[in-house]
Parts: structure tokens; C-alpha cells; sequence
């Protein structure tokens, strides 16, 4: 009787550590924001004013959204590095579109991302040829479509369309509004439904989920399909606050997207992760720009280094707690 309730009592210790170790791992990225928060507040006061934090929550809009695809995307146990470039065609396409309608310069960026990002799926679900290549070569090809189409830049001028990147409603900036509602549905479809349970089972085990009958390659499709698509709509809301579409202004977001992902937990191999998790990670990387704005004397390119740093630093911290939960 003594070793059963001995046995039993470490049993339910070692679930509880996992327990803890999980909830670190997905959500520790909370505590890093607070906490540069606090030091970037005691160094500049004015860093706390609302004025500015909306800034932030802003700015992060863009690297937001593509981040909630590439997490569905990593989750399931792949990579896309062609979101920066479907971010560009995205602002060249609204761009075109603009002068027919705000619908259809919001809508199309979407359309023409989910596109590119089917293909994606196609040819790594269907095809079974690797996702980095295959993203890596889309990257190339997805920026030649638009700066075949855009030339340069293209200018959109005046028009509603540009009212929805630089408007706000109930006074609150409305691509705040378009980044919460956007993560508030991935959240929804991740972890309270089917199709979300299919992500998480691909990701951690691709031969297990596949004797657990869920069609992997379906799965790979839509969660490439959802990463372009959201790539897409980045495009055009990017379009939409700069009033011009520019074939390389996503250049550079396929890594920080992955960045700010795998900070907020997500494991590059797959199985984990969290949308709440992939929130504050993108959070952290606008914060870490905000910061190094508001100190003035260092360049844009600190941001970089320190997003680099914090990626090195999350990866670690995850490979040391991900063998702890092993044990």
C-alpha cells in the first residue's frame, strides 16, 4: 500500500513539472514582454504613454498577421519563407486594385496570396517535396511577379481604401481591431477544432497521424493555403497605411514572422505552440523597435540584433525545457 501511494505521489509531481515546464514553454514570452516593458519604462517614462503603446500594437499589425500563418505552418511541422515576398505582391496587388473599389483592393491581395500559398500546399501535401524548397523558390518567384507588375512603386491616391490602414473606430486604430479579431478566430480554429487537433497531430507525429486517419496532405494545403492568404491581407493593409504598393516592402518578414513565432513558443519541429504565444511574440519584435527608436542614437539595425538574440535565447530555453519534460 505504501508504494503504491509513493508511487502515485512522484507520479503526479512529474505531471505537474511537465505541466509547469509546458506552460513556460508556450507562455514565458509574456513575462519577457512585461519585463522589457519595465526596463524600456524606467530608462524613457514616456515609453508607457498610451500614445505610444498603441504605436506599438500597431506596428505589429503587419508582422501579426503573417506571424498567425506561419505559425499554423510551423505547428504543422513545415516552414514558409515566401510570406515576405506574398506581402509585397500583396501591397502591388491592392495598389491595382484601389481604383475599382476598396472591396476589391482589400479582397484581392487576399485571393492572390491564397493562391500562391495553395500552390505551396499543393506541391509539399500532394507532391511531398520539401517545404523549404519549395517556399524558398517561391519567395524568388512570387517577388519577380510583383515587380513585374509594379515596376517600382505604385502611388494610390486618395479613395476609402486608405481609410481602413489609417482610420480607427471607438477611437482605437483599426488595424488594432483587424490584428485582435484575427488572432481571436486562429485561437478559435486552433485549439477548438478539428482541423486544429489535425495541425497539432501532424506536427508532432506525421506517420502517427496518419494511422490516426487524418490526410495529411490536405493539412499541409490549407495551412499553406491560410499563411498566404493572411500574407495577402498584410499586403493590403501594408498598401492601404503607405498609400503606394512597393514589391519589396515585405522583404525581410518571412524571417521576423518565424522569429516572432518560435519566441512565443512555437517549436520549429512542430506539435507546439500557441496563438496567445505567437501574440506576444510579435508584440516583443515591435516592442524591441519601438525601444530602439526611442533611444535615438541607434540605428534600425539593432532591431535585427536584438530580434536575432531573443530568437537564440528562445530556442535554447525551449530545447532545455522540451528535454526536462522528456525526463
Amino acid at each position: 500500500m505504501t508504494t503504491t501511494v509513493s508511487s502515485r505521489t512522484t507520479s503526479d509531481a512529474t505531471a505537474r513539472r511537465r505541466r509547469l515546464l509546458e506552460l513556460v514553454q508556450s507562455y514565458g514570452v509574456i513575462g519577457a514582454l512585461l519585463l522589457l516593458g519595465l526596463v524600456a519604462t524606467a530608462f524613457s517614462p514616456s515609453f508607457a504613454n498610451p500614445g505610444n503603446l498603441t504605436g506599438i500594437v500597431t506596428a505589429a499589425c503587419f508582422i501579426g498577421l503573417i506571424t498567425i500563418g506561419q505559425s499554423f505552418v510551423l505547428i504543422s511541422g513545415g516552414i514558409d519563407l515566401s510570406v515576405g515576398s506574398m506581402v509585397g505582391l500583396g501591397t502591388v496587388v491592392a495598389a491595382l486594385a484601389a481604383p475599382y473599389g476598396w472591396g476589391l483592393a482589400l479582397t484581392a491581395p487576399i485571393l492572390a496570396g491564397a493562391v500562391m500559398g495553395l500552390i505551396n500546399g499543393l506541391l509539399i501535401g500532394k507532391a511531398r517535396m520539401a517545404p523549404f524548397i519549395v517556399t524558398l523558390s517561391a519567395l524568388l518567384a512570387v517577388k519577380g511577379i510583383a515587380l513585374v507588375l509594379a515596376g517600382s512603386s505604385i502611388v494610390i491616391t486618395g479613395g476609402t481604401f486608405t481609410t481602413i490602414g489609417n482610420g480607427s473606430l471607438l477611437g482605437v486604430s483599426n488595424l488594432i481591431w483587424i490584428l485582435l479579431a484575427a488572432f481571436a478566430l486562429a485561437a478559435l480554429v486552433l485549439n477548438r477544432t478539428t482541423f486544429g487537433s489535425r495541425v497539432f497531430a501532424l506536427g508532432g507525429n506525421e506517420d502517427a497521424a496518419k494511422m490516426l486517419g487524418v490526410d495529411v496532405g490536405n493539412v499541409k494545403v490549407a495551412v499553406y493555403t491560410i499563411s498566404g492568404a493572411l500574407a495577402g491581407l498584410a499586403g493590403a493593409l501594408l498598401a492601404s497605411r503607405l498609400s503606394s504598393g512597393v514589391a519589396t516592402l515585405g522583404t525581410g518578414y518571412e524571417l521576423r514572422s518565424i522569429a516572432a513565432a518560435v519566441i512565443g513558443g512555437v517549436l520549429l519541429t512542430g506539435g507546439v505552440g500557441s496563438m496567445l504565444g505567437a501574440l506576444c511574440g510579435a508584440l516583443l519584435i515591435a516592442t524591441i523597435g519601438n525601444v530602439i527608436n526611442q533611444i535615438g542614437s541607434l540605428n534600425a539595425y539593432y532591431q535585427d540584433l536584438a530580434t536575432g538574440l531573443f530568437l537564440v535565447l528562445a530556442v535554447v530555453v525551449q530545447g532545455v525545457l522540451t528535454n526536462r519534460r522528456r525526463q
